[in-house]
Parts: C-alpha cells; structure tokens; sequence
C-alpha cells in the first residue's frame, strides 16, 4: 500500500514519525516550507530527508504542479493529517483508496475550524481522535477510526494536543494493517447529528473582563502554546496571556477589569463573576492595583 502524506503542522510531524516507525511505505510527502498561518507549524524535510522520502513543497496543495507530483507518484492512498486548506476534487480521485482525514472531534460532531480551540473555549468535558475518509464536504466522510478521550478541567491546549497525539499515534498502528489487508470497516455519520464550528477570529481572543471568571480561564486555556495566545488590549497594545487562575471573589461593588492585587509577577482582576489571577503573560511593566483594564 503506496501512502502519499500531506501535512505541515506539529501534529503532521508526529504522525509522520510514528509511520516511518512502523515501517509504513510512505512514498511522498507534500509539505511547506513555512507558515504564516500555523502557530504549530512543524518542518517536515528532516523526517524525509532522513529516511529518503521524496518532498514537495508547496503552498497550494491543489495547484497543477503538485497535482502533476501527486499523480506521477501514483499512491494507493493519501493521508491529510494537519493540512489548513481543502483539497480539491482532483486530488481527492487520485489514489484508489482514498483520502484519510484527521479531525480532533466526536464526529458528525463539532466539523469545522479550530476543533481543540473551541473544545476547550466552550468547556466541553469530552472529545474525540477521529480518522475520516474526506470528501468534498467539511468533516463529512466515512470514519475508520474514533476514540473518546476525556477534558478535565485543568487541560489547556498543549495537554490536549499532546493527548490526542497519542491516542492518533495508537489509532495509526491499529488500523494501517487493516487498510493494507483491505479488511477495515467503513461508518457513515448521521448528519442529523452534525454542526459545524466556524474559523476563528483575532477578536474571539480578546480577554474582556465582562466575562465571568470560567470564560475567561477556558479562553486562555484554549488559545496558550502551541497557538497563537488569547490577549489584553492596555494603553493601546495587544498584550498576550498563556495561563490564568480563576479567584473567588463575591464582592457585588467592584466593576470587571479593575485590578485588585500584584502577586510578584503576577496579577489579579475583577471579572463580571469572581475575578482571575493573570500568571503567565507578556507584560514588561505590571498594571497598578486599582487600574482598569
């Protein structure tokens, strides 16, 4: 079974590797140079260049001369793991086999943009590692493979990612000898299940202290490392934050956004309900006890 990989992100990288390790016949890679796009952008050329994998970089993967690569390398199957972009129907006919798709959600569950973001940014308890066969539809095709996995509430974005990493990684080594037997089992989703999360805005990450104290700790959790970071606007810049504490705090007369109390470091502010403890950001220079942001 003749596997084209497409990918370019942390998560690509990591799949990567684990199919290089269970000695899978991996006959080309589409990949990117860098990405403006991607906080979790991940190099790939070393895995390739390592193990002798011929690679394509590319920006858009369904342009004439990576569609011409594609076909000249002719694979049973394509694996899209960590790609930003559709792929098109052209690409999508080529291998006999198929598309595999990854997306970290329950499917027909929660399709779309930004899953592990707004997972978390919504407190959602629950989640899942999916494989799919992609169509031309968002999310929509066939499932290979699914796994649930549990969110407490003290994952961020980085536990979750380094869990459904591996739990894929587990999934990976599960179903390629299926697929190389032709013995896997093909589930359709029930759309009437289905909704579809939208793309994320650079103000979804805003940090207004109008919000009560859970929103806000789910809104940092979602968006710290490897993404871009949910953020402060102060004296007209935009100032990152990477992890908050929520605070209990009942007092009824304090308006959201006053700061309370400098904690070395860090830093405590007045939410709508309760109020957080800013730990881990990007400030140079503290805001002053009874300053608003």
């Amino acid at each position: 079974m003749k596997i084209l990989f497409i990918g370019s992100v942390e998560f690509s990288f990591c799949m990567l590797e684990k199919l290089v390790d269970i000695n899978a016949n991996i006959v080309g890679v589409c990949t990117k140079d860098s990405s403006s796009f991607n906080s979790d952008f991940s190099d790939l050329k070393p895995v390739c260049i390592a193990h002798s994998i011929p690679y394509l970089c590319v920006d858009d993967i369904n342009s004439r001369e990576s569609l011409n690569w594609i076909k000249n390398i002719n694979p049973d199957i394509i694996f899209c793991f960590g790609w930003s972009s559709l792929i098109r129907k052209e690409i999508l006919s080529i291998p006999s086999m198929g598309v595999v798709g990854y997306h970290p959600a329950k499917l027909p569950e929660n399709r779309g943009r930004h899953p592990l973001i707004w997972t978390l940014v919504l407190g959602l308890k629950k989640s899942a590692s999916t494989f799919f066969f992609m169509g031309e539809g968002v999310d929509d095709g066939d499932i290979l493979s699914q796994i649930d996995f549990s969110i407490s509430y003290e994952d961020d974005s980085r536990s979750i990612y380094d869990k459904v990493i591996s739990i894929a990684q587990e999934q990976i080594e599960e179903f390629i000898p299926s697929l190389q037997s032709n013995n896997y089992k093909k589930i359709k989703q029930n759309n009437k299940f289905s909704n579809t999360w939208r793309k994320r805005h650079k103000s979804d990450g805003l940090i207004d202290f109008r919000m009560d104290s859970r929103a806000i700790y789910n809104l940092v959790r979602g968006l710290t490392k490897p993404y871009i970071g949910a953020y402060i606007s102060y004296k007209g810049q935009e100032i990152s934050v990477w992890k908050v504490k929520e605070i209990n705090n009942s007092q009824e007369n304090i308006e959201p956004g006053k700061v309370l109390e400098i904690k070395g470091t860090s830093f405590v502010v007045k939410s709508l309900v309760n109020a957080v403890e800013i730990i881990e950001h990007d400030f140079k220079v503290l805001p002053k006890i009874e300053e608003y942001l």
